[in-house]
């Protein structure tokens, strides 16, 4: 073993014993919606301690740990302020999607762990900051994608890892609701960023390219809208503040041969763009659709595969998640634990910056009118 990778190993063993037999001391950078499903499952964890939070709006962050119940918090009026303070084993950063970039950054210059919410960032630009500011720290960055931990989506990936279906050269995934914008944040370009895309778009990529092993996007044909956002049939008095996506589609093409067919709506007048399916040279497989990105499968899964010759259908019964609590808490377990062992992250960077590269890649195309090529930033 090099010297290089055993003061690798020794550091980590010394990280560890700093943590070891006391509370992890977390803080939480912006105190909106999401932050609620944040706190909930950090207060049931046994090993932590929410020292510090952080918001621009006055008094809101107060009254956010108020409502919880959770005292002996310290409040800021920025992310900087708060991590230059406080001595901090891990942030949760919940800010709306156009401010994720800026203190994740800031947090890994500072060595702190970052759980950071979906989407990853909102420009393929702003992921890139992130990845290189996370190579130049010894901490780490995972993205809040909770649907991973479900035991159903696990099968998927264990359906294609096994070989059954043979080669993938084309999936076609999406999802959305019949009728499903939000409000808040989530609909204003200064803030969401990116609309359905960004919300539950990002979800329903992963679900496919974590299966198939995150091949590299290399160029994508998109299109979005906002015929039902912007109309105020649909969308109410929001509509007149509504400058985002409410509907997104793509064919992307990625490495290693594959064609994959996206879409993904808030609004549309049918119940489901379509089931997910993945088509292999040796058989498929079809996942029913949600009528809302739940963080599960929308029922039992199909395999349809030839067994002596015979056309047959493999049906893959609903699994129950083991363990305790929900999905949500699973992904807060994982960052913690991954916070006391020094990494890696559970949902790592390395892959959702593809993720957001296809994101970004939709939103080019559809702007220029024409197929786009994915170029990254090797630096």
């Amino acid at each position: 073993m090099s010297d290089a990778v055993l003061g690798q190993f020794k550091q980590a063993i010394v990280e560890e014993k700093k943590i070891e037999g006391r509370k992890l001391k977390i803080g939480i950078i912006g105190t909106g919606w999401i932050a609620e499903s944040h706190i909930q499952s950090y207060k049931i964890q046994p090993d932590v301690e929410i020292v510090a939070a952080a918001d621009l709006i006055p008094g809101k962050a107060e009254k956010f740990m108020e409502r919880f119940g959770v005292s002996g918090v310290r409040f800021y009026p920025s992310h900087k302020e708060m991590i230059d303070n406080e001595e901090l084993d891990g942030v949760s950063i919940c800010t709306y999607n156009t401010q994720h970039a800026e203190p994740t950054i800031y947090a890994l210059k500072k060595n702190i762990p970052v759980l950071l919410e979906k989407p990853f960032t909102v420009t393929l630009e702003e992921a890139e900051a992130v990845c290189k500011a996370e190579k130049e720290s010894t901490a780490f960055v995972s993205v809040g994608f909770q649907p991973r931990f479900d035991a159903n989506m696990q099968m998927i990936k264990k359906i294609v890892d096994s070989g059954v279906l043979g080669k993938i050269y084309y999936i076609q995934t999406g999802g959305g609701r019949r009728r499903g914008i939000p409000g808040s944040t989530f609909i204003e370009k200064s803030t969401g960023g990116i609309g359905a895309l960004g919300d539950i778009g990002c979800y329903s990529l992963d679900m496919v390219l974590n299966a198939i092993g995150y091949p590299k996007p290399l160029t994508v044909s998109g299109y979005v809208s906002d015929y039902f956002g912007k109309n105020p049939k649909y969308n109410g008095a929001d509509a007149a503040r509504f400058s985002v996506d409410d509907f997104g589609a793509a064919f992307i093409r990625l490495e290693g041969g594959i064609i994959l067919d996206f879409r993904i709506a808030w609004a549309m007048h049918v119940n489901t763009p379509g089931d997910t399916i993945i088509f292999g040279t040796e058989g498929a497989l079809r996942i029913p659709s949600t009528d809302c990105w739940n963080g599960s499968v929308g029922g039992p899964m199909t395999i349809y595969h030839d067994v002596c010759g015979a056309q047959t259908e493999t049906v893959i019964p609903i699994l129950q998640n083991s363990g305790k609590g929900g999905l949500f808490d699973k992904k807060i377990r994982s960052f913690l634990d991954a916070v006391k062992t020094g990494g890696p992250a559970p949902v790592p960077t390395s892959q959702i910056l593809y993720n957001q590269a296809i994101i970004d890649g939709i939103n080019k195309s559809s702007a220029l009118g024409k197929e786009v090529e994915i170029v990254f930033n090797e630096d």
